[in-house]
């Protein structure tokens, strides 16, 4: 019977299941932020943190109640130097766990398991924030003159809008004129030949 046995046994034997956090709890460690299904991050948070919370005292002892659990020497050794630092003044709750959206395959649900001083985005948006300055209009002082967005090359005039006696049209249709009479002129000159 399996009365008063209430954790999720995840569809797997009792070596399979233990293999399987070990596995996820090395790749969380080293990796800092894994993808899984929300039932496998459930369990992996049960999991982990105890791990976490041992590798604080530094001792022997520690080490290899951990190591029975992982199974990885690279695992240890990243928990024991570099995580328990980080997380030396945290009473608990090392490990968060972000939603994502459904498998494509059997539709299950996908989260995030990340380990909470990890994550860079969410410690070092407060911080970065600058004060507000009030924005005000100039109203005194001269306009700057705005300078032709295009590169005009060396040798040609830039003339202003306000310097042009003639409308824009009338000199765009001389330059017309001028364009067809030498064309003209050119096709002749290749009849010739």
């Amino acid at each position: 019977m399996r009365h008063g046995k209430k954790f999720n046994h995840l569809g797997r034997t009792h070596s399979h299941r233990k293999a399987m956090l070990s596995n996820m709890a090395t790749s969380l460690i080293l990796h800092k932020r894994i993808t899984t299904t929300l039932a496998k991050a459930k369990s992996l948070r049960i999991y982990v943190e105890p791990l976490i919370t041992k590798s604080k005292e530094d001792t022997t002892h520690s080490r290899r109640v951990v190591f029975s659990y992982l199974q990885s020497k690279e695992a240890v050794t990243e928990l024991f130097k570099e995580v328990s630092i980080k997380v030396a003044d945290r009473p608990g709750g090392y490990t968060r766990i972000l939603r994502t959206e459904q498998r494509l395959g059997d539709n299950a649900e996908m989260c995030i398991v990340e380990l909470v001083d990890y994550n860079e985005l969410m410690l070092g948006g407060k911080d970065d924030k600058k004060a507000k300055t009030t924005r005000k209009r100039r109203t005194s002082g001269k306009k700057k003159e705005v300078e032709s967005p295009v590169a005009v090359p060396k040798g040609i005039e830039v003339v202003k809008a306000e310097e042009v006696s003639e409308p824009i049209n009338s000199i765009e249709e001389a330059q017309l004129d001028t364009d067809m009479e030498n064309a003209s002129d050119e096709v002749g000159d290749k009849k010739e030949e």
